[in-house]
């Protein structure tokens, strides 16, 4: 018998490498530990080998699962696209959107493309800014949409949680600038959610920190830490080969991506059509 490639598990294999933690890929699908395992063990057996390697810390790919990652992230995206031309819709309608910077580039370049060719007459507008100038234009009706990173728990009404993120420490690969005293910090600006979390569990521990950059743009942080000038917290699934994880630091709890809306536009069918995008992009 032929083998299939079953796009449900392909989903739980994407999910498991971007989030890179079994329980936390288990909680965004809405499946259990023992399910997503499940799903692994059945992908591995189409594929022929062992597709991740794990510890009690984390997942990494092996060759075959670097092969499979790269064949099927098209695959994916086709099989989404042909299901929105399917049910293609004669909607009109205009939206605004928020995105922090750090994901603006994952939202343009595979999300926006697919939903505006699915849905043509809806005009799109796209701001950036730190999540929490974000969530504060959404409640305050300046924006209809925003996605933003938060704390995890912290769900308010009109939020939808697509995923949660491990945010780690990062360093440069070739230089000893994690003990330096005070420590060098690469930053987003003033009301980011890892900003505060990275200054106030370093106060906890009474270690001293400078701030060597503070930038808008997720790009010039990666930088400053990929140079050798400072060390930050990012996303684990955002971890170049540039970087590394820094062990022995404050632990960091885990983060939640939401989909918020305002108030003025629950039922808005554009809006909700948008918010089956996001949620279906970033289980991939």
């Amino acid at each position: 018998m032929t083998a299939i490639l079953d796009i449900d598990l392909l989903r739980t294999f994407h999910a498991v490498v971007r989030i890179g933690k079994f329980s936390a890929a288990a909680e965004q699908l809405h499946k259990s530990p023992a399910a997503v395992s499940v799903h692994i063990k059945r992908l591995e057996a189409v594929a022929g080998g062992q597709l991740l390697n794990r510890d009690n810390q984390s997942i990494s790919l092996t060759a075959l699962g670097k092969r499979l990652l790269a064949s099927t992230t098209e695959l994916l995206r086709t099989h989404d696209q042909v299901l929105a031309d399917l049910h293609g819709a004669d909607l009109a309608g205009r939206i605004t959107l928020g995105v922090p910077d750090e994901y603006v580039i994952h939202v343009i370049r595979d999300i926006l493309p697919t939903f505006t060719a699915a849905w043509p007459n809806v005009v799109l507008e796209l701001k950036t800014a730190t999540s929490q100038e974000l969530n504060e234009w959404v409640q305050r009706g300046i924006l209809q949409t925003a996605l933003v990173t938060q704390p995890k728990g912290e769900v308010g009404p009109d939020t939808q949680v697509l995923m949660s993120t491990t945010p780690v420490w990062v360093g440069p690969t070739s230089s000893a600038v994690a003990h330096e005293d005070p420590l060098p910090l690469a930053a987003h600006t003033v009301q980011c959610a890892y900003r505060e979390a990275m200054t106030e569990s370093l106060k906890a521990v009474g270690r001293r920190s400078r701030i060597v950059l503070e930038s808008h743009s997720s790009q010039a942080v990666n930088a400053c830490v990929e140079a050798g000038l400072a060390v930050s917290l990012i996303d684990r699934g955002k971890v170049t080969e540039h970087m590394q994880i820094l062990e022995g630091m404050p632990v960091i709890p885990d983060h939640d991506i939401v989909f918020i809306r305002s108030a003025a536009s629950r039922g808005d069918q554009a809006v909700e059509l948008l918010a089956q995008a996001m949620q279906q992009s970033f289980r991939l």
